[in-house]
């Protein structure tokens, strides 16, 4: 797998990081599993699905608030398989926080990791990209299309990657590089079901009564249109934000 395509994702411990990680490898990609060392889940487990689905990857510790740690995870990516062609900005965080009460450092904290992450990754990244290389960050309904309340930090920071994917996708676009952005809706996965700071098991069971499709989505639905993102057949679509929410966003409620 000399000639395979090497992605690197951050926050691929678990949830959309894993799914992808795990599509990407069964598409042959080669793909570099970014886990922060706080992570409670295990992302060698991200690794065995890689290479159950036939693949090769490898784990390497990011903390994507820091850049020393985005550029010595691109150079490990280097280290390992030579190059970088694709890059999937994944890794978040999410923290209920009344506007009222936001303190600074819970603000700088989201934004460090959700928006300032993305550019970080992608920074340390871009000096190894060549024509046909794509990125792909991850935004949310929540910031993408609509506010959440107790969360404005978070979906500052998930509308923020919207701007900064669009910008991305012309400074790059001489360079045959593409840039663009999922936005998901209601997906299942650990940070969903975290009820303290998200919707949690109950309410993402409720939510089915809403979406049109009747249920919420699961991350490999997200997985699935990243890897068309970075695949030759979107060879022309960049700068552009794809909503994965079974028809939410677009729905009236009766």
């Amino acid at each position: 797998m000399t000639d395979a395509q090497v992605t690197i994702i951050s926050g691929a411990a678990s949830g959309i990081g894993r799914a992808t990680a795990v599509r990407l490898a069964g598409d042959g990609h080669r793909v570099v599993i970014g886990r922060f060392p706080g992570d409670p889940h295990d992302a060698h487990e991200t690794l065995r699905g890689v290479e159950s689905a036939g693949g090769e990857g490898i784990v390497v510790d990011l903390d994507v608030a820091s850049t020393a740690s985005t550029d010595a995870f691109a150079e490990a990516a280097l280290a390992a398989f030579g190059r970088i062609d694709h890059v999937v900005a994944n890794a978040g965080i999410l923290r209920r926080a009344a506007f009222a009460d936001m303190t600074d450092e819970a603000w700088d904290a989201m934004l460090q990791v959700d928006l300032h992450g993305v550019m970080r990754l992608v920074r340390a990244a871009i000096p190894h990209l060549s024509e046909g290389s794509s990125i792909v960050a991850i935004s949310s309904i929540a910031g993408g299309v609509y506010g959440w309340e107790e969360h404005a930090h978070y979906a500052t920071a998930k509308a923020g990657v919207l701007g900064l994917v669009r910008s991305i996708a012309v400074e790059f676009a001489s360079r045959g590089i593409r840039a663009n952005a999922i936005i998901p809706g209601l997906i299942e996965s650990p940070q969903s079901l975290d009820a303290a700071n998200s919707l949690g098991p109950d309410g993402l069971r409720a939510a089915g009564d809403y979406i049109p499709w009747g249920r919420v989505g699961r991350v490999e639905e997200v997985a699935s249109v990243a890897a068309f993102l970075l695949s030759r057949d979107a060879a022309y679509v960049s700068g552009q934000s794809i909503t994965v929410d079974g028809g939410l966003t677009v729905a009236m409620r009766s």
